[in-house]
Parts: structure tokens; C-alpha cells; sequence
């Protein structure tokens, strides 16, 4: 499902015109944007949780020379299913 798809599915559920859809969608992108740049945990009951966490600096290959390269650390956005929604999954 793509972002346009995604609009009108909350449009249709929502009873919104796709308009005020997109606007809600992307408020919640910049509100949860927002939380991760300041190191806060999003967490929706039921959904999941976003939250920040540091990749330390590590070793690696390259693929074409296998000549060992330094990966450097950096932070990286993690998501974690809640249980309502690994059981809609499974």
C-alpha cells in the first residue's frame, strides 16, 4: 500500500474527505518525526512503538574487494509491533 492508497483508506474509515485524510496523515509523519528527532519514543496501545536507538561503529566488506571497511555508527529509527497487531498478522 502506498502513501496515496493509504489516504483514501483513512478517508473512507474516517468518514474525511481525502483532503483533511492527507492532512491528518501527514500530521501524524511530522508529529512522529518530530518525537524521533528529539530521542522520544512514539508508542500507539495496541499498534507498536517507534523509538531511537545507536548502531555502534563497526566492521565490514566490501563486496567487490573484500577489503575490510569501517561502517560508521549512526542512529536508526526501530519499530516494534504491539500485540494487537502481530495478532491480526498471524
Amino acid at each position: 500500500m502506498n502513501k496515496a492508497q493509504l489516504i483514501d483508506q483513512i478517508a473512507s474509515k474516517a468518514e474525511l474527505t481525502k483532503a483533511d485524510a492527507k492532512k491528518a496523515l501527514d500530521a501524524f509523519v511530522d508529529s512522529t518525526s518530530d518525537a524521533l528527532k528529539t530521542g522520544d519514543r512514539v508508542a500507539l496501545v495496541g499498534f507498536g512503538s517507534f523509538s531511537v536507538a545507536e548502531r555502534k561503529e563497526r566492521t565490514g566488506r566490501n563486496p567487490q574487494t573484500g577489503k575490510e571497511i569501517t561502517i560508521p555508527a549512526k542512529k536508526v529509527i526501530k519499530f516494534k509491533a504491539g500485540s494487537d497487531l502481530s495478532n491480526t498478522v498471524q
